[in-house]
């Protein structure tokens, strides 16, 4: 019989075989997680035989994040800030440029918001984490995704917070009540271009929602209807933070100055790259 660490290895060498990054880590994450055990866990039973039983799971689950399927769908959970989040195909995998983003508005904000709605919520990922951040807001979760909606209602419940966080399928703000204004809006929305998804990787590419990715105009035709939107339906000095590409921020800009839009801020992820707007409505 294989001991753990030989299996942990013979499935390093194959990831490294297909290209991809970090293999041990990979390896160690599937084998853990089919085991019940922890990365600490684990390397203190290096030397246990496996039995046969032990070994299907773990083969089902390298068979798919052979054929370059996200870690995190092949495990079924992504974690997120203090949440641990189900995902699946029907939502992209939560980026730690949107914790970042989070991150941001809490740090940033001087005054809660009272109330606040996440636009193309996905897994619920944002959403929760704001509701976790400002105990006292209603937040809404928008998605034109009903099988995004099912997974972002069933992290709510395991996060125990479904009864402060609400969720509604609509196109933007399409049905959204006419007159409702918000005290936050975020959106980490689609702003890829056609181009920029053929070339991203296979994890991405093959796997993860198109429709959740890619936007037109250059990457910018979503944001800039969000931006559109929300003029109308922000607070007296209600804020609006959106996700965005690298290299869009100029246009955005200059379209937040034309919508009336102030305090117009260019934030840098942790790579130093353009990726957050920030602004509030006028007056």
């Amino acid at each position: 019989m294989l001991t753990i660490l030989e299996i942990v290895r013979k499935t390093s060498e194959f990831f490294e075989r297909k290209g991809m990054e970090q293999p041990r880590l990979n390896a160690e994450l599937i084998v853990g997680h089919c085991l019940g055990l922890d990365r600490m866990q684990l390397y203190l039973q290096f030397e246990r035989p496996l039995t046969e039983p032990e070994l299907v799971p773990i083969r089902e689950k390298v068979r798919r994040r052979g054929l370059r399927e996200p870690l995190q769908y092949v495990l079924g959970t992504a974690p997120f800030h203090d949440l641990m989040l189900k995902v699946d195909s029907r939502v992209l995998v939560p980026r730690p440029e949107t914790e970042q983003m989070a991150e941001r508005i809490r740090e940033r904000l001087e005054v809660a918001p009272r109330r606040i709605v996440d636009l193309g919520t996905g897994s619920g990922a944002l959403a929760l984490c704001l509701a976790r951040a400002f105990p006292e807001a209603e937040v809404l979760g928008v998605d034109a995704s009903p099988d995004a909606l099912e997974v972002a209602r069933s992290n709510a419940e395991a996060a125990s917070l479904e009864g402060r966080v609400s969720f509604l399928r609509s196109d933007w703000y399409a049905s959204v009540p006419v007159g409702q204004r918000f005290d936050l809006i975020v959106s980490n929305p689609p702003y890829l271009t056609e181009d920029e998804w053929a070339s991203a990787a296979p994890e991405v590419r093959n796997h993860e929602p198109k429709m959740a990715l890619i936007s037109e105009d250059d990457g910018c035709g979503d944001l800039e209807r969000i931006m559109e939107g929300s003029r109308v339906r922000l607070e007296p000095a209600g804020h609006l933070v959106l996700e965005t590409g690298i290299h869009q921020h100029a246009r955005l800009m200059a379209k937040a100055e034309s919508l009336g839009y102030i305090g117009i801020e260019s934030l840098k992820d942790w790579s130093d790259r353009d990726r957050f707007l920030w602004m509030r409505a006028g007056g």
